[in-house]
């Protein structure tokens, strides 16, 4: 499309090309390019209204509000993706347009993904998860769930409830659904891909492993056990099998490992749950987490009212959670 190129676009396309030639105030044909990455975010303003669907083209940028620019596009990544790719090229235009701009300092993110169908989860998947616990690695994937009414925003309190004094932590790699797969290849999976987020797998591990007679659902499913944000990454912005990914707790760093650990690679996650259960867009997939965990630490050590948890994943972003009860 031909523009006119503000300021801000300007920067913006610098930002994203690298390039530092781009001048303000000119004329050009601006070809929009079907493989546009961006980072999708849900948010408030601080002064108050509803809920957004914005993009960012960088991390810790400035949000490019979406919903509000286009009536027909919905302020949740869920219905947005239930719209699929006609209502992904309005958006991007409409971040290429560079309109309707808001410092991310005004506003308070909320997860990047809410009401999902369904939240699934994969255990022991890291080489070193299992090397800590001196356990054979699986010989195929273990999945449990979380409700989905317990996904909370990247910056928001995880709640310890008082029926456990064992949490604990645990950064994942999210996968999100971006269209119906049923009984799906390994080769297709990342056609019905939509991108990743940072995760933190909430555990009560007394509930998870002597409590509920040992199903993990409760242990896992207490609310605000589902920290998720800051953005969905579109999957080609990232190399999901290539990733460092870490947590820390009150500035100490506890985990420390790279998504290149996974015993099951993303593709062959999708695939397989696909099998067993029809994925829907907005669907979310927590594939893992790697060694350094507080329940394997010698002595353990669990999460207690007034810590600082922060989990970070290359390319994605920080969630940073304080520990209430």
């Amino acid at each position: 499309m031909s523009a006119t190129i503000s300021c801000f676009t300007a920067r913006f396309i610098r930002q994203l090309f690298g390039v530092n030639s781009l001048n303000c105030n000119f004329r050009r044909n601006f070809s929009l390019s079907n493989h546009l990455e961006m980072r999708y975010v849900q948010y408030k303003r601080k002064n108050g209204g509803n809920q957004h669907l914005g993009g960012q083209l960088t991390i810790g940028g400035d949000i490019i509000d979406i919903s509000s620019v286009d009536s027909t596009i919905p302020n949740n990544l869920v219905d947005f993706l239930r719209l699929g790719q006609p209502t992904y090229e309005k958006a991007r235009r409409i971040i290429a347009d560079g309109k309707s701009v808001t410092p991310l300092s005004e506003v308070t993110l909320l997860s990047p993904i809410t009401n999902s169908d369904k939240v699934a989860c994969v255990g022991l998947n890291y080489s070193g998860h299992c090397d800590e616990q001196n356990i054979p690695y699986p010989k195929e994937p273990m999945f449990f769930s979380k409700f989905s009414s317990v996904v909370i925003g990247p910056n928001d309190n995880i709640v310890i409830p008082s029926i456990t004094d064992q949490v604990d932590w645990e950064v994942e790699l999210a996968v999100v659904i971006g269209r119906q797969a049923k009984a799906i290849r390994q080769d297709q999976a990342q056609d019905y891909i939509f991108g990743y987020t940072v995760a933190q797998d909430i555990s009560a591990r007394d509930w998870q492993k002597t409590r509920n007679n040992g199903q993990f659902l409760l242990g896992k499913s207490m609310d605000t056990f589902c920290p998720l944000g800051p953005a969905v990454v579109t999957r080609n912005k990232v190399d999901a099998g290539n990733l460092a990914i870490k947590s820390w707790v009150n500035g100490i760093l506890k985990q420390n490992g790279n998504t290149s650990e996974l015993i099951f690679k993303i593709d062959f996650l999708v695939a397989y749950l696909s099998q067993i259960v029809t994925l829907y867009p907005g669907d979310v997939i927590l594939t893992g987490t790697p060694a350094g965990v507080g329940m394997h630490r010698k002595p353990p050590e669990f999460l207690k009212p007034g810590d600082v948890l922060e989990s970070e994943i290359e390319g994605i972003g920080r969630l940073k959670n304080i520990i209430t009860s």
